[in-house]
């Protein structure tokens, strides 16, 4: 049986964040397939979805995290989604954000946010391709000092990157499958 807010969640992508065509994906694949998730992540509906089931995968995943986050600017909605969600649910969890590269002023930092050096930390992502993106987060985490438990995912285009993630050391969850949206 599926849950409602689940539900609910896919046909949001679908409406929203799905398309059907001929597209070439940042790695440069050919897919029939595109998933945008931004139209969906932002949106006020999406992020109250996101924010409660990342949460509860979070908490099924029996990962105690101290933040959420990701590289900008797929991850920081799911973040701020899953921080905002805990709020109401304790233990709070808070965001953070990893750059593309840092900042050549001020601080000079990668990850912006509450992070510190042996942080336990979850690492979002709104789609999974290759898992490329979610594993630069990571090398950013563990370069700070931060223990990455693993990796969330609105969307897995089920194209190998959660198990590129796996076989690296890091346990996948996802909230919806591609299968979810094509069926």
């Amino acid at each position: 049986m599926t849950d409602p807010a689940r539900a609910e969640l896919i046909a949001l992508l679908r409406s929203v964040s799905f398309r059907r065509g001929q597209f070439t994906l940042a790695s440069g694949r050919q897919s029939p397939y595109y998933v945008d998730a931004r139209p969906a992540t932002m949106s006020a509906r999406g992020l109250s979805l996101i924010g409660r089931l990342g949460l509860q995968e979070i908490r099924a995943a029996g990962w105690a995290p101290h933040l959420v986050g990701g590289l900008t600017l797929g991850a920081d909605p799911v973040a701020y989604a899953v921080a905002a969600a805990s709020d109401s649910a304790p233990p709070p969890i808070n965001g953070f954000t990893v750059r593309k590269e840092a900042k050549g002023h001020g601080t000079g930092r990668l990850i912006e946010g509450p992070f510190r050096a042996g942080a336990r930390v979850v690492v979002v992502e709104d789609v999974i391709t290759t898992g490329g993106s979610a594993h630069r987060a990571i090398e950013a985490v563990q370069a700070a000092g931060g223990e990455v438990l693993g990796v969330l995912a609105v969307v897995d285009r089920e194209e190998g990157g959660a198990e590129y993630l796996v076989g690296a050391g890091f346990p996948v969850r996802a909230l919806v499958r591609l299968r979810d949206l094509t069926d």
